[in-house]
């Protein structure tokens, strides 16, 4: 199984590590950007993620690498996670907000149409499984999902073949529910599955994806240090749309994004674009690596301001 990290050199690039500096990989997947980081600079790394294997990997990458600490949990919770570590503030930030290739290729965690498993999807071992949600929510429900999480045209046609289906018998299988889809379905765009935007919607839905990268983005204020780095790789394009409007909203280009991502009061903004047009893989990497397609990186850098200075003495 391969993993190939999306965007890795000008992630390395946007996220500019140096020597001394202390960084959060709050999306450590196969650890791809941990190690460039770690390549890059004498710094130290801390590497967060949900999901169980993902962490397994990075406790065994930190047992040959005295520069990586490691701390399982959801991003969204990092203030306090890189507190656990030992630090209080960090000189940047990566999160690459897609579903891992390990993820993907693993028919046992149900995220692919493309090989039959359980029809789970959760990134962590808890809480409501895809199978769930499609043996519970009403036609309007799953419809709504459909359209928000995946943007997908014929929302209303397989929520209500959905509901038809399971009076019958349960999903219990990726296959299963994708043949449900590609029977219902009438049009389907060329090169894709007919079931590729709904398992992302259903995805996005069972993993609350939104809402943590919406509360993770307010915690990286918090933990940021002047000077610092908040780079952000998304896939979907109602990520990349919160990350932009909410570093519009803290560069002063614009305004809150939601109750969980208050402004600064007053004119200073708290962040600097980078480059205010999202970074997109090059060619070369797109045909390499066709997963990387809709991958958008936005880049912004922590102004100084009124708080206090870093505490690196847990580093010493």
């Amino acid at each position: 199984m391969t993993h190939e990290p999306v965007m890795l050199a000008e992630m390395v690039n946007a996220l500019a590590p140096r020597d001394g500096g202390v960084y959060l990989d709050a999306t450590f997947g196969g650890g791809g950007y941990t190690r460039a980081i770690l390549r890059a600079a004498e710094c130290r790394v801390i590497a967060i993620d949900r999901d169980p294997d993902a962490m397994a990997r990075a406790r065994e990458l930190a047992a040959g690498e005295p520069r990586l600490a490691v701390v399982q949990g959801c991003f969204s919770g990092m203030a306090s996670m890189i507190v656990n570590a030992g630090y209080s503030r960090v000189d940047g930030i990566v999160l690459d907000v897609g579903v891992s290739s390990f993820q993907l290729d693993d028919a046992s965690r149900g995220f692919s149409f493309r090989n039959d498993g359980p029809l789970d999807m959760r990134m962590a071992a808890e809480g409501e499984s895809a199978a769930d949600l499609v043996a519970t929510r009403t036609p309007e429900e799953l419809a709504r999902i459909f359209r928000q999480f995946g943007d997908e045209p014929e929302a209303g046609r397989v929520a209500r073949a959905i509901v038809s289906r399971r009076v019958e018998r349960p999903f219990v299988t990726t296959r299963d529910l994708a043949g449900v889809i590609a029977d219902v379905k009438r049009k389907v765009r060329p090169g894709r599955d007919p079931a590729t935007q709904v398992f992302q919607a259903l995805r996005m839905a069972v993993n609350d994806e939104l809402g943590e990268l919406e509360t993770a983005l307010a915690a990286a204020m918090e933990i940021l240090a002047p000077g610092g780095r908040l780079v952000v790789v998304a896939f979907h394009s109602a990520e990349d749309r919160l990350v932009k409007r909410f570093i519009d909203a803290e560069s002063g280009h614009g305004r809150s994004v939601s109750r969980h991502m208050p402004v600064a009061d007053g004119p200073v903004p708290r962040l600097r674009w980078l480059q205010r047009k999202a970074a997109q893989p090059s060619a070369g990497e797109v045909q390499r690596n066709p997963r990387a397609r809709s991958a958008r990186l936005r880049a912004a850098e922590r102004m100084a301001g009124d708080d206090a200075e870093p505490d690196w003495s847990a580093a010493a």
